[in-house]
């Protein structure tokens, strides 16, 4: 049996000044050595030990019959049983037997008490027991009344009492005792021999000479040690909460489900996840989907569903199964049906028609086609977005709509990480799962109003999703898995292209939505508008009637636009005043005519338009783009005398059409002679160019060659020919260069009345697009040079004076 302390620690009494050394005196240069195990004595300490070894029965026998002191040393490995001179710690404690006690179970106790410290410099015998060569250690007490050594004292007694409450529940004289005892030498090395650490630390305080070093050495470790003991406490008690919550929760649990099987129902829970396995056997998915859900339905399984984790996996596993994966609505390829139901619906817009019609039919023989990533653009108001839910019908597919105005967030395209709290999938698989279907029309609504901030940028997002090679694996952030968005037929609209970045544009094919002409907008009103608000105002069709002046009169001087939407407006205004009449029983108008549209609707808002003559030199109509549609315009000039080369500019204009003036005046100034202007009068006269209607702001290039002409018409006092309008941008050579939005610029010429148009040579390709009807009673003249434009323009007769 091994030689090992009992953990009774055992008080002494003492006085206050005892250093516990009598008798050491008589003690020579060798003492018997009792090794221990895995225990530390200190001087005044008295330590129960259970004595095993053969050899430390006889050292103890003998010492009792001798009545010698024993000199006590810890091993330094416990599982040594022959211990040799380096087995053992080199500083031990000169001890008393006092002593020894036959057990009834065969075992014999001894109680030693420490007296004095001292070195062992090496064994002299092992046989029958060791006996060591030694040399006292004295210790450095402090002087009296140092009242640091106090305080170190009176800590080390709480964090003692403490450490042995926590260790076992001492007995109260134990604790009185400690209290009490003022002997501060025997208090700080009854604290080092019971405190709760390993030899080793034990013996690293033995070691020490220096009391007030010990005290400190001890209370550092009494204090790491207490923690240790409070953070274990602190862990056992949370875990047993924790136990006790969950046996709570299992009995609750399995009370529930009594209660459930007696009902006749099974787990709620339980029956989720089966309708969730049950539908996932229906789907069409790949074997990469198939195996994420097993997982993820796997992982539900294991939740508890108290946990606040079970609905958030819940939430993903439904959204996993209830997508269309592979789901697909049949394309009807009947092309006559899905032409008449484009022609019903939408006035106009042959190649966004003849584009759907192409698609079907390449379809139709192709089987399997991506489908096309097309851009409507042009003017509010002219039916972008209704087209996407003709094109629906038309194919027979499922038709969604997201409106793009104002998405900061990238993570509305692509989804949020589930990571995040509150994550959902992003709006395009949203709307996906909304459809049913893996093909449906998703209408991408302002896509050219998509901003960016800190979030991301959701344009850059939306170049995975309209690209045809990426968009067969699209990766949602909350998804995480592939999904093919290469049948969806995505439909963009937009106002502006100027705003939508290069690569998100050369991703899809552009199709212009030019605004409507008077007479288009007629055809809308009487076939669409009308019925469709009379519909919303509760109206039958034979109750009241447009007369065609009176529609006419809404468009032109009630509405100013590309589109419908403001004619839509004023329609809905005007049969509301007839509805109130209906319904209180009035007198209502079967026919509203101009008459009653001035009484409804008021004053009229607008003067169309309209040709002013050319009776004045220096006065030349211009043509100009608006986002509304085209519209003309009127570029004057006007001498007066002065120092000269003074250039005024008026009118609101932006920088490009104020350098358009200046290389106006350039070009003129430097072609004088040609153009038979008396070059003094650059000397002796001012130019003033103002283009009218102050307030609204204009800009651009193409009002150049209308500037040339006005300031020749000025200089040269000939008159501008009749019922003409041009628009071109030049250069300082004279050069004529084209322009955009003729067809809207054409419209806005017609409704004014004009007759000729001057254009570039190279717009003369943007004429061929556009229908004949459109072109009808007007007169082209194109040129490529700013001379050319003088010579058809102003004619040689000069005015009367």
């Amino acid at each position: 049996m091994d030689d090992t302390i009992i953990a009774v620690p055992i008080l002494m009494e003492c006085d206050k000044d005892e250093d516990f050394s009598e008798g050491v005196e008589k003690v020579g240069n060798t003492l018997p050595i009792l090794p221990l195990r895995n225990m530390v004595l200190f001087p005044g300490v008295a330590m129960p030990v259970i004595a095993g070894r053969a050899k430390s029965m006889r050292l103890i026998r003998d010492a009792v019959q001798k009545k010698t002191l024993i000199g006590v040393c810890c091993q330094r490995d416990p599982a040594i049983d022959e211990p040799g001179f380096d087995d053992l710690y080199e500083v031990g404690v000169i001890a008393e037997i006092m002593r020894v006690l036959e057990m009834p179970d065969g075992t014999t106790t001894v109680i030693l008490q420490g007296k004095k410290r001292f070195s062992l410099k090496s064994l002299t015998e092992i046989e029958p027991f060791l006996v060591g060569k030694i040399e006292q250690i004295e210790d450095t007490r402090p002087k009296k009344q140092d009242r640091e050594l106090e305080a170190l004292a009176s800590t080390i007694k709480d964090l003692t009492i403490k450490m042995l409450s926590s260790a076992m529940d001492p007995p109260r004289d134990l604790i009185f005792s400690i209290r009490n005892n003022q002997n501060i030498l025997y208090l700080v090395n009854f604290s080092s021999c019971n405190i709760i650490a390993d030899a080793a630390i034990k013996q690293e305080l033995l070691a020490i000479n220096d009391l007030k070093d010990r005290a400190y050495r001890l209370l550092f470790i009494l204090n790491r040690e207490y923690q240790l003991i409070e953070l274990k406490a602190s862990i056992q008690m949370k875990t047993h909460e924790d136990i006790n919550k969950q046996q709570k929760e299992y009995f609750l649990q399995q009370q529930i489900k009594a209660i459930q099987k007696e009902l006749g129902s099974d787990n709620i829970n339980d029956l989720e996840i089966a309708e969730l396995r049950e539908k996932a056997k229906k789907k069409k998915w790949t074997k990469e989907v198939s195996e994420v859900f097993k997982k993820e339905i796997i992982k539900l399984e294991r939740l508890n569903p108290q946990s606040p984790d079970y609905s958030i996996q819940v939430q993903y596993v439904q959204t996993i199964v209830n997508l269309p994966w592979g789901e697909y609505s049949k394309d009807n390829f009947n092309l006559k049906r899905a032409e008449r139901i484009l022609n019903r619906d939408h006035y106009g817009m042959d190649k966004v028609k003849e584009r759907i019609i192409e698609h079907l039919a390449v379809l139709k023989l192709k089987k399997d086609l991506r489908s096309p990533i097309i851009c409507l653009y042009g003017p509010p108001g002219v039916g972008k977005t209704s087209l996407g839910k003709s094109i629906a019908e038309a194919l027979n597919r499922k038709y969604v709509r997201i409106s793009l105005g104002g998405l900061h967030d990238e993570a509305e395209i692509r989804g949020h990480r589930r990571t995040y709290i509150g994550a959902m999938v992003g709006r395009i698989v949203e709307n996906i799962r909304k459809a049913g279907t893996s093909n449906p029309v998703f209408v991408l609504d302002e896509i050219d109003k998509v901003g960016n901030d800190f979030k991301g940028d959701p344009a850059s997002a939306l170049l995975e999703v309209l690209d045809p090679e990426q968009n067969e694996h699209f990766h949602d952030n909350y998804l995480d898995i592939d999904f093919d968005l290469s049948k969806v037929m995505f439909v963009a609209t937009a106002n502006n292209l100027s705003t939508i970045s290069q690569p998100l544009l050369d991703r899809m094919e552009l199709i212009e939505v030019s605004g409507y002409i008077a007479e288009e907008k007629m055809q809308i009103a009487l076939k669409h508008l009308i019925p469709k608000q009379m519909d919303a105002h509760g109206i039958t069709t034979d109750t009241i009637k447009f007369d065609k002046p009176a529609v006419r009169l809404i468009i032109d001087s009630y509405t100013r636009e590309s589109g419908v939407r403001e004619l839509e407006k004023k329609i809905a205004k005007s049969l509301r005043k007839v509805a109130r009449k209906i319904a209180a029983e009035e007198k209502a108008p079967t026919v509203i005519t101009t008459e009653l549209i001035r009484e409804y609707l008021g004053a009229e808002e607008y003067t169309p338009d309209k040709y002013q003559g050319n009776q004045y030199v220096g006065v030349v109509t211009g043509l100009a783009w608006t986002a509304v549609g085209g519209e003309i315009l009127f570029v004057e000039t006007s001498l007066s005398k002065g120092k000269g080369s003074k250039l005024t500019i008026t009118g609101n204009l932006g920088d490009v059409m104020k350098e358009s003036a200046v290389i106006a005046l350039e070009y003129v100034r430097s072609h004088a002679g040609t153009l038979e202007i008396d070059e003094s009068m650059f000397e002796d006269w001012n130019v003033h160019v103002h283009v009218p209607e102050g307030a609204i702001p204009k800009d651009g290039p193409s009002a150049g060659i209308t500037m040339v002409t006005s300031l020749v018409s000025a200089f040269t006092k000939r008159k501008v020919r009749k019922n003409l309008a041009m628009t071109g941008e030049i250069t300082l050579r004279g050069k004529v260069l084209p322009v955009g939005g003729i067809k809207e610029k054409i419209l806005a010429a017609k409704r004014a009345g004009i007759k000729y148009i001057i254009l570039s040579d190279e717009n003369q390709k943007n004429i061929h697009e556009i229908k004949a009807e459109y072109l009808k009673g007007l007169t082209f003249h194109y040129v490529s040079d700013i001379a050319q434009v003088i010579d058809y323009a102003l004619p040689k007769a000069k005015p009367k004076e």
